[in-house]
């Protein structure tokens, strides 16, 4: 295994848990469902999705939704 697709997924998830959070203070404070649950999505998902390309691809899905999805 390639040790630089570990450290750059490492980083990865530690780009979208600090994105998560803030998603997810900023849901709380404004009470909008979209960005909190975003927002905790993108703190969890890390543990669940291996490799590089798919913790990309999975966080920037998870990142659009609440530009998305605005009940």
């Amino acid at each position: 295994m390639n040790p630089n697709a570990d450290t750059t997924s490492l980083l990865l998830a530690v780009f979208f848990g600090a994105l998560g959070a803030g998603y997810a203070l900023y849901g709380r404070k404004q009470r909008a469902i979209s960005p909190l649950l975003s927002g905790v999505a993108l703190m969890v998902f890390p543990y669940f999705v291996t490799g590089t390309l798919m913790t990309l691809l999975v966080g920037a899905a998870i990142a659009a939704v609440p530009y998305f999805w605005r009940p």
